[in-house]
């Protein structure tokens, strides 16, 4: 009786301790959860989920709204979207990180609508600046301006009204492409530029029917000025470096690509990743103008992935020609705007020759900036003879050209034959194309403009981009561009050469995927997939699916790297 008794007190206990087990929800807890929005994750197995769960700072989980509740627990984090839309983290595939920085300690002249409007801003620098401080600014574009410069010299202004407003200021003003500067009479004294200056390298200063500078340098004659601008100073670069993560996550980059970068500059990267300051992964070319440089990491190699997946150094920069703008990209053809020129060739072909040879045999990527049709030969020629010369290391290079914004015909499908990555930026499309007809004619502005379709069609991967602190950097601007092909007005009706518009998927991949495939992360990062990094961007509203009259309208809410919400709108 007792024995019979105490088994079943057992029995009873055992049943209770499983309906215990049974009843306590043993499935691991995120540390994240996300859901109730419009989730694009660009996995083409599985384009849309209604969840995401992250542990630490990476995805454990995507799937359906009822997924949901067994990955939350005590300690987790719920963020409901409320019908916003989220996409993988965006990837700004080509900008100057440290140029974002500082035009944000700068004159901003991006919005000047014309040159009475940039004499102003100046104006009230200048009464605000100690005599003999220097003035510096960037952003202005002559070809964008209403009404035009009067008096001009190739459509650029001269320095004459400037100058009025700053006689004791000396001022330097950088164009909007970085390829040529304008300086007030006080800069060129402190220079000793005048009529009997002479320039023969690559670039030019530009004249007027007396042979007087007009204040306009391009490519590498600003230098003449350039040099006796105060250095920045490691204080100036740390504040520049800050304003640029903050505004890389209030647009909704969790990745930057920084299309060059010095010694020096490094070194604050590492300060902040150090400090646990680097809230954005950056991933960098080192210039390669600096060859002692490029000779240091040839003997320690790239650098991947630091700091938990915030700093990679594996890549170079180089460039080729100049810009448009200034004419200063290198054409097959003369200028239809200026008979005889065809830009100018910012470095010796050979030299690119011989750092693609040295960047494969030390397991670096190549990015060479290349805007005109003859720039973009040269450099894919001298890509191929490098391929062929290292083939067992040339398997899968992914070297870039930067730009490609202008081919002939014969070499748009050289990019997919060679494995070349086309980095171009969209919103590039959308300002400059209104007046680059003028610098190229109709013929070759449909045979080989901004041809993101011709390119995709062809088999070329294209990563997308704003070359900021050239343009803004908006990616929702890009991302109009890119599908639209108008101006940031909405103009033409249809867009320019609509046959070319990327699909609002192909848009999307380009700042996502295919921009993590150029940095060779792909297995990491670019899509929401599970064991991938939890970095992603929340907009307002569905860019995949809201008018197109509606998307520049479109706002980041969000930003998350890592798991971590970094930017709350």
């Amino acid at each position: 009786m007792h024995n019979l008794l105490g088994r079943n007190i057992l029995l009873i206990g055992s049943l209770f301790f499983a309906i215990f087990l049974i009843g306590c929800d043993s499935h691991p807890k995120a540390d994240l959860v996300i859901h109730n929005g419009n989730i694009y994750t660009v996995d083409e197995y599985n384009p849309t989920v209604e969840m995401v769960a992250v542990q630490g700072d990476k995805i454990v989980a995507v799937g359906s709204a009822t997924d949901k509740d067994r990955w939350i627990g005590e300690k987790t984090q719920v963020l409901d979207l409320q019908g916003k839309t989220m996409t993988p983290g965006l990837i700004e595939s080509h900008g100057h990180i440290m140029g974002l920085g500082y035009s944000k300690m700068r004159l901003d002249l991006n919005n000047v609508a014309n040159y009475r409007e940039l004499v102003a801003m100046v104006e009230e620098a200048a009464k605000k600046s100690s005599p003999g401080e220097w003035i510096v600014g960037r952003g202005w574009h002559q070809s964008k301006w209403e009404p035009l410069p009067e008096p001009s010299v190739r459509g650029f202004p001269v320095h004459e009204a400037l100058s009025k407003v700053s006689p004791n200021n000396p001022v330097f003003l950088n164009h909007a492409s970085g390829h040529a500067g304008f300086a007030n009479a006080k800069a060129m004294e402190i220079a000793g530029v005048n009529a009997k200056t002479q320039f023969s390298d690559d670039g030019e200063i530009i004249r007027d029917s007396r042979g007087q500078p007009t204040g306009v340098f391009v490519e590498n004659a600003s230098y003449l000025i350039e040099k006796h601008i105060p250095e920045t100073t490691p204080e100036s670069d740390r504040r520049a470096l800050e304003l640029a993560i903050d505004a890389s996550l209030a647009s909704g980059v969790t990745t930057f690509h920084d299309a060059g970068s010095s010694g020096e500059s490094i070194e604050v990267y590492k300060e902040f990743l150090a400090a646990g300051k680097m809230k954005i992964r950056l991933w960098v070319m080192l210039l390669g103008s600096e060859k002692e440089l490029l000779q240091e990491w040839y003997a320690k190699g790239p650098e991947i992935a630091s700091g938990n997946n915030h700093l990679t150094i594996r890549a170079i920069k180089l460039w080729a020609d100049g810009a448009l703008g200034s004419r200063g990209a290198w054409l097959l053809e003369p200028y239809s705007d200026r008979a005889g020129h065809t830009g100018h060739e910012t470095i010796p072909m050979d030299y690119v020759e011989e750092v693609a040879n040295d960047a494969l045999a030390n397991d670096f990527q190549l990015c060479v900036h290349a805007i005109g049709d003859r720039a973009n030969r040269e450099v894919l020629d001298r890509f191929q003879k490098a391929f062929e010369a290292n083939s067992a290391k040339a398997n899968d290079h992914r070297f870039r050209i930067e730009h490609a914004q202008h081919l002939n015909a014969d070499d748009i499908p050289r990019f997919a034959e060679m494995d070349v990555i086309a980095s171009m930026q969209g919103i590039h499309m959308s300002s400059d194309r209104p007046w680059a007809i003028d610098r190229l004619g109709k013929e070759r502005i449909e045979e080989g403009a901004y041809v993101w379709q011709k390119l995709l069609t062809s088999g070329a991967v294209i990563i997308n981009g704003t070359d900021v602190p050239v343009e803004p950097i908006s990616a929702i601007a890009c991302f109009y561009a890119s599908v639209t092909r108008k101006t940031l007005k909405g103009t033409p009706e249809g867009g320019y050469e609509p046959a070319q518009k990327m699909t609002r998927e192909q848009a999307l991949r380009s700042y996502t995927l295919d921009a993590a495939f150029g940095g060779f992360e792909e297995d990491i990062k670019g899509s929401i997939v599970v064991g991938k990094l939890a970095d992603f961007t929340v907009f307002d509203q569905d860019i995949m699916t809201v008018e197109e009259d509606q998307l520049l309208a479109t706002q980041v809410t969000h930003t998350i790297v890592g798991g971590d919400i970094l930017y709350q709108r």
